[in-house]
């Protein structure tokens, strides 16, 4: 079984929105609507689980009947206080029907340009191994500093990429290196490998998409929005 759990319990504080960006219509649809698409377009996901607020629940709801996936849809998992304890209540939900070495495909509502080819190619790298992160490398020269006011040392740009979303983990291996870390190291984690890496699983790198980005400030919006209009234009 493959599922696919999506983030959409953030409340885009980051933005300054009283509607949580995943909730914002863009080109006539909810941007929650654009991953569920996606995933509608997949032969290869066979449950999709849903991490948000009890209050955004028939929106979401919506989004999930529009985009196709009502006979997948498998419940809501309640937000936790950062990503990664909300990934966590994801997981727990999805081990109540999931075998342990089914995928779970960790995927952001804020990320809606995630294309069907990214999902398979990440489900297919996973033979052999705990997890699969797509990453992009650095165009840019990379430098380290300490205390953010002077270089201390210049880093590798050839070994340093920037990770992205979905990130595919074996369930059970991954649920397990969730847990060890409660109850307050899961706080500090920021990406959701870092728990698998902390736990010497096996994850591996596939290239990334430039088109995959996260929407986390209102630039990031208005590109999505200028993307949507060229494609109404070349349609």
């Amino acid at each position: 079984m493959n599922t696919a759990l999506i983030l959409s319990g953030g409340t885009g504080s980051r933005m300054g929105l009283d509607t949580p960006k995943q909730y914002l219509e863009v080109g006539g649809r909810i941007l929650l609507e654009y991953c569920l698409l996606t995933l509608a377009e997949s032969e290869h996901i066979d449950a999709v689980q849903i991490v948000a607020d009890q209050e955004w629940h028939d929106v979401a709801g919506e989004c999930v009947a529009r985009a196709g996936l009502s006979d997948k849809f498998r419940g809501f998992s309640r937000p936790g206080t950062n990503r990664q304890q909300s990934i966590l209540s994801g997981l727990e939900d999805i081990s109540r029907y999931a075998e342990a070495e089914a995928a779970v495909i960790v995927h952001d509502a804020a990320r809606p340009s995630v294309t069907r080819g990214m999902l398979e190619r990440s489900l297919e790298a996973l033979k052999g191994h705990d997890g699969v992160l797509p990453v992009l490398p650095m165009k840019d020269t990379v430098y380290y500093s300490e205390t953010g006011r002077k270089v201390d040392r210049l880093l590798k740009r050839e070994c340093i990429y920037a990770g992205q979303a979905p990130e595919t983990f074996r369930l059970g291996v991954y649920l397990e290196a969730n847990r060890a870390l409660l109850p307050e190291r899961i706080l500090e984690i920021n990406g959701s490998t870092e728990p698998a890496i902390l736990a010497g699983l096996d994850i591996a790198m596939i290239p990334g998409e430039e088109c995959n980005y996260k929407i986390t400030t209102m630039d990031d919006l208005r590109r999505f929005e200028r993307e949507l209009e060229n494609v109404k234009r070349d349609i």
